[in-house]
């Protein structure tokens, strides 16, 4: 027997109870309701999740069924296109109504387009809810257009007021009459044929329980928040919330961690709170700008000369660049599926400027192996090291990346722990092993081009050819405006 008034909450990335409001909604109106995953990588094309994102799906996904087998309910799991198999549920149930949590960028709105229109020929309902603290289309500027700068665009957040409460986590979810099919979590193919994942799998504790545990921790921990403005700066501390992945798959709500940071500090809260900030804003450039995923948004930067380097991409990526700090944070991103933000930077800026590779292909090989895969934060990321986005470092910034280790990882304890082959380097030499003497070089037991390679470019002759690079593209820019 089919009831009109189940409604079918399609999941994606809202992986919890808590703060749910599609599913407090669902259970407000009283009917039975359905949670359902649809997995359709066909229809994310090329922003299908990538590896390690895919294994913390998997992991996701069985905490999610955990949960709601807890709460009297079930998920159902269904593989193939979202708005068909949707429309499909919507009969098999009776359901009249979809609720779903919002997603930004291209993706998302163009499946959100799709599922709207086919359930809508049915008779079906589909209902978004809104999950950032501010949303994407309510922020503009005095003239209505979208913010490309952050400053300004946060205080206009900040001026709308502090973001709602957090709402209850559900508890109860009313059952159907009978369950529609579903398919077993280990058919979708998620988990790495290869055992790839093992340092993952140490490192991190996917699913809600997993993301409360991590809060807790930050705010908890001794002076964890209130060093944050510091300490998020020193990759070889624990000095940041590890938050990133719990954010993306919605096991944690942007506002159940603003409420709690808000509440457990009176000093560093802020400079923590500016971070989920940027969070927004990456949002609201991707829901503004969706083209950027792709393409530069600053358009003379479609005239850079960049380079066809496979070499140089392929030491970056193996963390073999002869830069310690370089190959420090790519070595931790394969171990781990995280990098450090601050290094994150750092790696950024000498694939784009140091070896001239373009933006696009650092992105795509973050967007492969970061547990914490998110489109917009990815995007704005990328763009900003590449001087072609919004509010982003001025493309003669150059990092120099020895300076930078010397700065932030001031006793190589950072590069030690994921370069070991540097264990014995003094402190005055782990970020230019290159420039020790070599009788120090033999009693740290390195072999430069041996246990360590020499660096695969000097960086002030990088810096050189980065900004000759810059001239020629501002010259190519101007010649296709005239």
């Amino acid at each position: 027997m089919r009831d009109h008034n189940t409604i079918i909450v399609w999941l994606r990335e809202d992986l919890r109870l808590g703060d749910h409001p599609a599913f407090e909604a669902a259970v407000r109106a009283g009917g039975a309701v359905v949670p359902v995953f649809v997995w359709s990588p066909e229809e994310e094309g090329r922003w299908a999740a990538g590896g390690a994102s895919r294994w913390w799906l998997h992991h996701s996904l069985a905490r999610m069924e955990e949960a709601l087998a807890g709460c009297g309910s079930r998920l159902v799991i269904r593989a193939g296109p979202v708005a068909e198999t949707l429309q499909a549920l919507c009969k098999e149930t009776g359901a009249r109504m979809v609720h779903c949590s919002r997603r930004y960028g291209p993706v998302g709105a163009a499946q959100e387009t799709r599922v709207t229109e086919t359930l809508h020929a049915a008779g079906v309902t589909l209902r978004r809810f809104w999950v950032l603290l501010y949303e994407a289309e309510l922020i503009a500027t005095g003239q209505g257009t979208p913010y490309q700068v952050f400053t300004p665009f946060w205080r206009r957040c900040l001026a709308q007021g502090e973001p709602r409460m957090p709402l209850p986590r559900v508890t109860r979810l009313p059952a159907p009459a009978r369950w529609p099919a579903g398919v077993a979590l280990a058919s979708l193919g998620l988990m790495p044929k290869m055992a790839w994942a093992g340092g993952i799998s140490r490192a991190w504790t996917p699913g809600e329980a997993g993301a409360q545990a991590a809060l807790r921790e930050f705010i908890r921990e001794a002076k964890r928040v209130e060093n944050y403005p510091a300490d998020r700066d020193v990759p070889a501390v624990v000095g940041t919330s590890r938050l990133s992945p719990y954010l993306h798959f919605g096991e944690i709500g942007p506002h159940t961690v603003w409420h709690a940071v808000r509440g457990a500090a009176k000093t560093g809260g802020e400079a923590y709170l500016r971070q989920l900030g940027w969070r927004e804003f990456a949002q609201h450039l991707l829901h503004h700008f969706p083209h950027t995923a792709e393409r530069p948004l600053r358009a003379d930067y479609g005239y850079f000369p960049w380079r066809e380097d496979a070499l140089g991409l392929r030491a970056w990526q193996r963390g073999q660049t002869g830069y310690p700090i370089i190959d420090a944070g790519m070595r931790q991103l394969w171990e781990t599926g995280w990098m450090h933000n601050r290094v994150r930077m750092i790696v950024a800026s000498f694939l784009v400027k140091d070896l001239l590779i373009a933006w696009q292909a650092g992105a795509a090989w973050f967007w492969d192996t970061l547990v914490d895969a998110d489109l917009a934060n990815n995007t704005m990321g990328w763009q900003w090291a590449g001087g072609c986005g919004a509010d982003a470092a001025p493309y003669f910034r150059v990092f120099n990346p020895v300076l930078q280790g010397e700065k932030f990882d001031t006793q190589g304890d950072y590069v030690k722990r994921y370069v070991p082959e540097l264990a014995h380097v003094p402190a005055r030499w782990i970020h230019k092993p290159w420039l020790m003497p070599e009788l120090e070089l033999a009693a740290a037991g390195v072999i430069l081009g041996k246990q360590y390679p020499a660096p695969i470019i000097g960086h002030t002759a990088a810096r050189i050819r980065a900004l000759e690079a810059l001239t020629r593209m501002q010259k190519a820019a101007r010649a296709q405006t005239k």
